[in-house]
């Protein structure tokens, strides 16, 4: 059986078998975004620029040594730190 992750977002759950699947559908759902399907590094840092007033400048740098699943795992956590969001445990869904 595949373990599935799960983030909550503004009353929505997304779940994915990775957290790159879950920042995919973050993607997809944010209205404003207008480069869908581009490098998810591209949305990682439209989205983090739009997240700066709650995040400080340190977290702002996506690193360039991280594969894209581990840097959408960090940007998933990061989320979470600074209440952006939530990654749910399965007993909490």
């Amino acid at each position: 059986m595949c373990k599935m992750m799960t983030f909550q977002f503004k009353g929505k759950n997304y779940r994915g078998a990775s957290a790159l699947d879950i920042v995919r559908a973050l993607e997809s759902d944010a209205e404003d975004y207008r480069l869908r399907g581009q490098s998810v590094r591209q949305f990682l840092r439209w989205s983090l620029e739009r997240l700066s007033s709650r995040l400080p400048p340190r977290d702002l740098d996506l690193s360039d040594c991280l594969e894209d699943d581990a840097l959408a795992l960090s940007y998933l956590y990061l989320r979470d730190e600074y209440g952006a969001g939530k990654l749910l445990t399965d007993a909490e869904i």
